[in-house]
């Protein structure tokens, strides 16, 4: 019984959220689900005729309502002195709260105006500005609206930037730089860190292979350009420079298999957990890398033990408490649901599908990448075709080169950059490991990507079908439940 209270309580409330991200639903609502659950409940009291699914059902019309009440007081109304200034010339003061956001033509700066209000400035990318500068800037102050992208679909931009607060946006108006050092101390001194980390990177490598290698190992994609960017995405390896559950799992598990290859089980682990720990802390411990790193360290401790049913409901309640602290990520924010869709698709799919691969060979275990990564890009399929309409044609080939050099190249280029704050000479043979294995990456990405059937475009694939197909691997999950723990202890 408790097992399936908690299942409720999970599922209701997530429900809950998910109707409220949609319509525009009120306390009148969620006065009415709450005096319906707590009706179902006594009504039965009194009748004398209380049964486990009466209260099944009672908590979990409940828990719906509390979740339409939690996302109700997280939907804030826009102050009127704020909105009466659409499109008008404003001069404002705020401090930059994220760090600088470089693209390839722009930065972006993510400016609090006031309490829960934010604004995304979008400037040139000169003079530079950090985390913690208080800044007071001139320009047309507009909301954001919803484009189309290029293969067609809607891009609900309003509520992607809703989700992180921010409400406005100003392009390119005049700054100046009030005061520096603010905000949170020791976020500013781990991006300072960071930074300090990519300059000794660029000093020793050219580009493009320092860009890459600071999206390995930093998630720090727009200096790829816009090009070679392009070229990751058609052959599906966009995820291993990208801040999401999707690159944090692929690459922690990958990781665990090659210090598995020549360690134990359980020290393989264990350096895959504090992988994962380095890589939150040094790229400044955001919300979206917390979230991807729990996910990513649940999987591993599920590979560990074999305890598939633990972890899931492990994973259920970070999901559960994520969204207790902010419910705008359920539908609006495409990493979390990457993120939740490759964990599970690791623990439960991966074991299943290494049983079908026995003729790839177990050095440097490509055996377990090319499962892992196939089951990940499976299972996050039917979503992605939904959301962005791209199919790479090509990407388990191209996965199945790169991925077993991605732990070695990671190594090797982190070596690279803590030996340039030494003794810059010492660095000199692993920046040039660390090159070649970067431009084998990069061509054999080039080469794929050049071929014509590399990707193609979906532009309808309607979400009925999607929901369609994931309970219908919901089942089939469930239905063979018992066999995929036993493979999962064996591999």
């Amino acid at each position: 019984m408790k097992d399936e209270v908690f299942y409720v309580i999970v599922f209701g409330f997530t429900l809950g959220i998910f109707f409220r991200s949609f319509f525009n639903w009120g306390w009148s609502w969620i006065a009415f689900f709450l005096l319906l659950s707590f009706f179902l409940f006594f009504s039965s009291l009194i009748l004398k005729n209380i049964k486990n699914v009466t209260i099944l059902i009672s908590v979990f019309v409940l828990t719906f309502g509390l979740g339409v009440w939690r996302f109700y007081i997280s939907d804030i109304k826009l102050p009127p002195s704020l909105e009466e200034k659409i499109e008008s010339r404003v001069k404002f003061e705020g401090l930059i709260i994220n760090e600088p956001d470089q693209r390839e033509n722009n930065t972006k700066l993510t400016v609090e105006l006031q309490k829960g209000i934010r604004v995304l400035i979008t400037t040139d990318l000169y003079p530079e500005f950090k985390y913690g500068d208080y800044i007071k800037f001139n320009g047309t102050f507009k909301k954001p609206i919803n484009f189309t992208t290029d293969v067609g679909k809607e891009f609900d931009y309003i509520n992607y930037l809703a989700k992180d607060k921010i409400y406005y946006q100003v392009f390119y108006p005049e700054i100046e730089i009030i005061s520096s050092g603010g905000g949170n101390f020791i976020k500013s001194n781990l991006f300072n860190l960071k930074h300090s980390f990519l300059n000794k990177i660029n000093k020793l490598i050219p580009a493009p292979e320092s860009s890459l290698l600071g999206g390995l190992l930093l998630g720090t994609k727009q200096a790829l350009g816009g090009e070679l960017q392009d070229d990751f995405i058609k052959v599906g390896i966009i995820h291993i420079v990208v801040l999401s559950g999707y690159n944090v799992t692929i690459v922690a598990e990958s990781l665990m298999r090659f210090f598995k290859s020549f360690l134990r089980k359980t020290v393989a682990t264990s350096l895959g957990v504090i992988s994962i720990v380095l890589f939150a802390i040094i790229t400044g411990a955001g919300a979206t890398i917390i979230r991807a790193s729990i996910m990513a360290i649940l999987v591993l401790l599920a590979r560990a033990t074999g305890r598939t049913y633990d972890i899931i409901r492990a994973l259920l309640l970070a999901g559960f408490l994520m969204l207790i602290h902010n419910p705008w990520i359920l539908v609006f924010d495409i990493s979390f649901e990457l993120s939740f869709l490759a964990t599970i698709g690791l623990i439960y799919l991966t074991p299943r599908i290494v049983e079908y691969v026995q003729f790839l060979p177990k050095t440097l275990d490509l055996r377990g990448i090319f499962s892992a990564t196939i089951a990940v890009q499976f299972f996050v399929l039917p979503f992605i075709l939904y959301k962005m309409g791209t199919l790479s044609l090509v990407a388990p080939i191209v996965n199945l080169l790169i991925l077993p050099l991605i732990p070695l190249t990671m190594l090797v280029g982190f070596l690279t950059g803590v030996l340039g704050f030494i003794i810059s000479v010492l660095s000199v043979p692993f920046a040039w490991i660390s090159y070649l294995l970067l431009h084998l990456e990069i061509s054999l990405a080039q080469i794929f990507a050049n071929f014509s059937f590399a990707s193609m475009t979906v532009k309808s694939f309607p979400l009925i079908l999607v929901v369609l197909i994931y309970l219908f691997i919901g089942w089939y999950l469930i239905k063979h439940k018992n066999k995929d723990e036993r493979i999962l202890q064996e591999s």
